[in-house]
């Protein structure tokens, strides 16, 4: 075999074993999509000075200290070309990032991209301290340059087994439940995308991202917002803080409250709100369970008896049945997305 001879084989040989490990990646749905405008940018942050921001030999002079931004939030925003409803701003939860919201983990189109073929101007964070967004390094480099092991901050990043149950893939893993509709073919894809909750190192966990998404709606002015497990407590938070600037509020599985009479006289009276839950949660372990839903039911309950306008979704007595915690990825994830627009025009939002 001559030198091209084996090059072509070696090649072949590559492209063969590639193409047996790679997952089944569907196509794209929806065609060419037409944006007036896309890009990213950055809300909130502080800057601060850092004693320990790293590698102090690099800075000429070796003085490592010097001042850093810290508590910032990536944007991504897809602006259609025609516009026909209101801003929609999509936080993603735990161990995730913005990547929830974009193409699946199979390569179907995801709810940022379908939401803007609906004419929907769309926002997709990460969250302050995580992802794109950056962390603050401060605190583990103080612990390492002090040899104070204890002070180092934890930083979780689900495992596949801890996924498996709390995100309602299957009982155990890596078997999926009977009938599950998420691409069980992609999940490989879909746990590269989980990211460490490095946010931990900013100190007061989650108030920076209500800031920053504070910082948003001051800026793009009011928007439906979307909020999905661990940042379903942000979408409270910031109803309190921006009730004027919020259409309508989305909570996918996430967190409906407590919350006291008076917030829902004062604040969520004046916000539609959905709750919407997925298959499989009932009698599950882990947050995304029986406690959570049923507090979520609570929520709606009260702010519909104080005269609000909200709605509690639970997809498999509405006949959608196999739906995950990650129902923005299921193979049904735009029947969901069409789900959600249907309400928001049913109550006034899309407007």
């Amino acid at each position: 075999m001559n030198k091209r001879q084996f090059g072509y084989a070696a090649l072949t040989a590559s492209a063969l074993t590639a193409a047996a490990i790679a997952p089944a990646i569907a196509s794209s749905l929806g065609g060419p999509l037409e944006l007036a405008d896309e890009g990213t940018f950055f809300v909130g942050g502080q800057v601060v000075r850092s004693e320990y921001p790293g590698t102090p030999n690099a800075v000429v002079g070796g003085a490592g200290a010097g001042s850093i931004t810290i508590n910032q939030m990536y944007v991504h925003y897809r602006i259609p070309k025609v516009v026909s409803a209101p801003p929609i701003v999509m936080v993603h939860g735990s161990g995730h990032t913005g990547v929830t919201y974009e193409t699946t983990p199979d390569g179907r189109e995801g709810w940022a991209t379908y939401f803007a073929r609906k004419g929907f101007p769309v926002y997709v964070v990460d969250h302050a301290g995580r992802g794109r967004s950056g962390f603050n390094p401060t605190p583990i480099n103080r612990a390492r340059a002090q040899s104070d092991a204890k002070s180092i901050p934890d930083i979780p990043l689900p495992t596949r087994e801890r996924a498996w149950q709390s995100f309602h893939f299957g009982a155990t893993y890596p078997n999926l439940y009977p009938g599950s509709r998420f691409p069980g073919e992609a999940i490989d894809q879909y746990f590269s995308q989980l990211v460490p909750n490095a946010e931990v190192t900013l100190g007061e966990t989650g108030t920076e991202t209500v800031a920053a998404l504070v910082a948003l709606l001051d800026r793009i002015g009011p928007a439906i917002v979307i909020v999905h497990s661990q940042s379903g407590g942000y979408g409270l938070d910031l109803v309190r803080q921006r009730t004027d600037k919020i259409r309508a509020l989305v909570d996918v599985e996430g967190s409906c409250g407590p919350l006291s009479a008076d917030d829902v006289a004062k604040q969520f009276t004046k916000v539609p709100m959905l709750a919407v839950w997925g298959d499989n949660t009932v009698g599950a372990s882990g947050p995304n369970s029986d406690g959570r839903r049923n507090n979520c039911a609570a929520t709606i309950g009260a702010i519909r008896t104080a005269g609000g306008s909200a709605k509690f979704l639970l997809l498999p007595e509405a006949g959608i049945k196999g739906n995950t915690h990650m129902m923005m990825m299921d193979k049904n994830n735009l029947e969901i997305a069409d789900l959600l627009i249907a309400w928001l025009a049913e109550v006034g939002a899309r407007k």
